[in-house]
């Protein structure tokens, strides 16, 4: 299907068009065959975006799509309609399902049933058998079948020794291990940040101390192993400053903040809502502003939506009982632009959504240049929305931004010779 695009403001820094109005025409191939002031061409569709922009697609990394084994919360399908709509045409999916993606067959099925999909899905290999810390999985076979980068997930690697192991065999393959900062010896069934708002509550907290000692053994072991890691979801002011010295240092480790701890402190938690229990927690006011300048200043390299869907039944009851986690791709566009409007210009929050990422994960990024295949996100930055439950694509309803107003409306994204069109004007 011939598509055109007319009047968009095309955001690709270090390409020809940046930052240029035009018209994009797509042919039937899914290819742009042209790029120009005024394109006139027959076409099945044509697209009149007030005020919209243009980049690659976006991509999100550590999305839990619950598939196989938990098709009740999500499934590839499903989490491939949110990605679209949030305007991502790329997500890497966790390790954490059931069977755990621990080997080449369980890479190879999420690749082989993801290919009829409109975004590209990548598989994250599990560091250890069943993500339980023990032992180390065959992640040679997982990076031949596909597998772009390896963690634990939702379970942070505990075990120092396994951690050491598992970056001294990636090496060989310049390969990527992930794991997110947390200590659970010290944070102890924490359900909160560990603070004033904590202590008000009567809550367990989860202290920043948690996550900094994680951080510092994984940073001594990649200064020991000469490897490639990266830290996820970053959340307080010591992690942006251990990050940023080892970066100094020439480590080869990369970072990345979900979206929601930049918008929300834990002053939110005082509504003791359920749908705002996540992992990392909210932090202070302070830790927002730390994370906001490691991305300024290049300290962290991307953004996450941290979507971790979650049963309804899993989330009503008592905070101390509910479930961590937010779904959050259809939101997390519109929560970057709201939270980082003071601190990153719009390239640069697009960048933390595309070469940003793709940079670390050694993902070709796609280009907006005549004969390139179509891999574009089409957005209004200005536009403002309602994220209704009719709206939501994914399995689950674990949110609080039901009903709420947003600024920043995805309009269409195309990959793989697809396209989903959420908006003509």
């Amino acid at each position: 299907m011939k598509c055109l695009l007319k009047r968009v403001n095309i955001i690709a820094p270090g390409a020809p068009h940046d930052g240029k109005l035009l018209d994009i025409l797509i042919d039937e191939n899914g290819t742009i065959s042209d790029i120009g002031p005024e394109i006139k061409s027959q076409v099945d569709q044509r697209f009149d975006f007030e005020g919209a922009c243009v980049s690659a697609g976006f991509i999100d990394i550590g999305v839990h799509a619950c598939d196989p084994g938990f098709e009740h919360k999500e499934d590839l399908n499903s989490v491939a309609n949110a990605a679209a709509s949030g305007g991502f045409t790329a997500i890497a999916v966790l390790p954490n399902t059931y069977p755990t993606l621990h080997s080449k067959s369980e890479v190879l099925y999420i690749q082989n049933n993801s290919r009829h999909l409109l975004p590209d899905i990548y598989p994250i290999g599990a560091i250890s058998q069943n993500c339980e810390g023990k032992d180390i999985t065959e992640m040679l076979d997982m990076h031949h079948a596909g597998a772009i980068a390896f963690s634990d997930g939702l379970h942070p690697v505990q075990n120092g020794g396994l951690m050491m192991r598992s970056l001294q065999y990636v090496k060989a393959f310049d390969g990527l291990i992930m794991n997110q900062g947390l200590d659970q010896s010290i944070s102890n069934h924490g359900q909160i940040n560990e603070g004033a708002i904590s202590t008000s509550l009567g809550m367990k907290g989860i202290p920043a101390l948690a996550e900094e000692m994680m951080i510092q053994r994984d940073i001594q072991l990649a200064r020991y192993t000469a490897s490639r890691i990266h830290i996820s979801n970053l959340s307080t002011a010591g992690s942006v400053e251990l990050v940023r010295q080892a970066k100094a240092e020439g480590l080869r480790i990369t970072a990345s903040v979900p979206v929601l701890n930049l918008l929300l402190s834990d002053d939110e938690l005082l509504s003791f809502d359920t749908n705002l229990k996540v992992n990392p927690p909210l932090r202070t006011s302070a830790d927002i502003a730390a994370l906001k300048q490691g991305l300024k200043d290049g300290t962290i390299d991307f953004l996450t939506s941290n979507h971790i869907p979650v049963e309804r039944e899993e989330k009503l009851v008592e905070f101390t009982y509910a479930d961590f986690g937010i779904i959050n791709l259809q939101t997390a566009f519109s929560i970057s632009v709201s939270a980082l409007k003071e601190s990153l210009s719009l390239p640069e929050i697009v960048h933390k959504w595309t070469a940003g990422v793709r940079q670390v994960f050694k993902i070709p990024d796609p280009v907006i240049e005549i004969g390139a295949k179509a891999n574009l996100c089409v957005f209004a930055p200005d536009t403002e929305w309602v994220f209704s439950r009719d709206q939501n694509q994914s399995k689950s309803s674990n949110t609080p931004f039901f009903d709420q107003p947003f600024r920043g409306k995805i309009l269409a994204v195309f990959n793989r010779n697809r396209s989903m069109v959420f908006s003509s004007q």
